[in-house]
This record gives structure tokens, sequence and C-alpha cells, in this order.
């Protein structure tokens, strides 16, 4: 996005190169990059991108994290309901630049089931549990069908992942997938399944919508900043059971399903990768203007 006209220079922590800004994914992770940059780069700006987990787990107790938002000269939230949660001089200073995927054309769905998938390593972040029980939960005969994608960061789960395919036929682990069979699989799925607890902006969102997908999730900032404050498809956190009402109903009812698919088409547009590129160019030129 930026190539086109700036050098990128992309490193795992900042080494002392020379640079005209910085653009810093992860106000914890990066802490030590920012605060050198913010000490060594004699006034030149910098802004920080707010990724998930330095957002809604790191920031409410980190003087750290807390430091490199002082820091920065402009803050990058990744969805709409995230800066609320930021302190007002905080707030002043952040926009928010929504990730973006090309769009696939729709693909006609099987009628007569519900095939879901769920695109997420296996950790506890995603929570991946409350989508084992929503599936236990499902009453017997119900022709719905789940794919989880994934890799295996989580032992433990990975193994919960396997004992479920065993016992239950509708439940199938797949592991990691490259990107584009990724994609594919959501393209093909009647919804995207996503159970996070903690998250700043997921991508499989915005693909699942460029690819025609509606989406069932959490009820969590970072959902809600996706999807709209009042999206149908939103489940309380860690609800096993009202995951699994909701899968019963896209089943059963259609009107219901085709609500949650223009609600996801008027989000669609949010999600252009033009209109992410011109918000990364621009955030870059701000960055790197004269004073």
């Amino acid at each position: 996005m930026l190539r086109d006209r700036f050098r990128p220079i992309v490193q795992t922590a900042w080494d002392g190169e020379e640079a005209d800004a910085l653009i810093a994914l992860h106000a914890c992770r990066s802490a030590d990059s920012i605060a050198r940059f913010h000490r060594e780069s004699s006034g030149r700006r910098m802004a920080v991108v707010l990724t998930g987990t330095d957002l809604y787990r790191d920031l409410p107790g980190s003087a750290e994290c807390a430091a490199s938002l002082d820091r920065a000269d402009r803050l990058v939230a990744l969805q709409d309901d995230a800066p609320r949660l930021l302190q007002p001089a905080w707030r002043r200073k952040c926009e928010v630049i929504f990730q973006s995927a090309p769009f696939l054309a729709a693909r006609r769905k099987p009628a007569g089931r519900l095939d879901c998938v769920a695109v997420g390593h296996l950790r506890a972040e995603k929570d991946p549990r409350t989508l084992f029980e929503a599936i236990r939960r499902l009453p017997p005969g119900l022709p719905i069908r789940v794919r989880h994608v994934g890799a295996a960061l989580d032992a433990g789960l990975a193994e919960e992942a396997r004992a479920l395919e065993r016992a239950e036929p509708r439940y199938r682990y797949s592991g990691p997938l490259s990107h584009g069979l990724a994609r594919a699989a959501m393209a093909r799925a009647h919804v995207l399944v996503h159970p996070s607890v903690v998250e700043g902006g997921a991508n499989v969102i915005v693909e699942a919508i460029a690819a025609g997908t509606p989406v069932i999730a959490s009820r969590i900032s970072g959902n809600v900043g996706m999807l709209g404050r009042d999206y149908p498809g939103l489940f309380e956190p860690r609800d096993a059971a009202g995951l699994a009402a909701m899968l019963a109903r896209a089943l059963d009812d259609p009107a219901w399903l085709a609500e949650l698919r223009r609600a996801c088409a008027r989000r669609r547009t949010l999600f252009r990768p033009a209109a992410e590129a011109a918000a990364v160019r621009h955030l870059a030129a701000r960055l790197t203007a004269r004073r």
C-alpha cells in the first residue's frame, strides 16, 4: 500500500535504521521500539496501531503500554467501537482504518443444511471451547456441519478438537490451511462462526463479508466494531447455548439468515482494499509532512 510513494522498512523491532516516520503495530509488543524512536529520532512522528490484545488486555494495567499511546502522534484502531474505550487525550488523536480483502463473487450455497466455518488458530483468545460446547448442544439430527480451520497453537485445545471430531460427525477440524484455501472455505459456507473473547478487528470477518458470507459472532468490542452495534447475529461471549440457538435459527429461519446477509452487505464498503490503501497512505503522508 505504501511502496508506490514511500520506501517501507519492515522490521520486527526498530534497529535504529534511519527513517522519516514509524508505524508500530501493538502498543506493548512494540513498546521498546516506540520509546527508542521517540528518544532518538529528533522529533519525527510515529503512529501506533492498536491491534487487539494491547487495547483489551494489556492497556488497563500496563504503564508501558500507556506510555506508547502517550508518545504516539497518531493512534490507529482497526474497528469503530475501539475509540470509545480510550482516554479522551488518546481518543482525540485516534482514527479508524478497517482492514480489507478483495471481494469475491457470492457462491450458491447448498439447500437443506447449514454449512458453517470457524477460522482461527486454536488458542484461548479465540475461545474454541464455546464452539465445541455449542456443537454438543445442537439437537441430534439437525443438518448443521462445522468446519474448523486453524493451527493448533494450544495442545490441549487441539486434543479437544480431535476428540470432538471423533465423537461428533458434524464437526471437522481441518488444521491450518493456506490463505487461499481458507478463503475458499469461507466462500462455500453459509455462515462464519467467530466466538472470540479478545479481538482487535478480525480480518476473517472482513474476508467472510467480502465473500458474501454472513457472520455469527460474540458480542465483544472487536466484533461489534466490525459488524455494527445493532447487528442481529451477535451472541454473548462464552454463551454456548446462545451460539447453538443462533446456528439452529440460521438453519430453520431463512428470513433471519437473509437479514444477516443484508446487514453484512451494508458493512461491505468499509472493507474495500482501495479504502484501506488510501487511509494508510494518508496516515503515512501526515507522519512525514513537514511540521
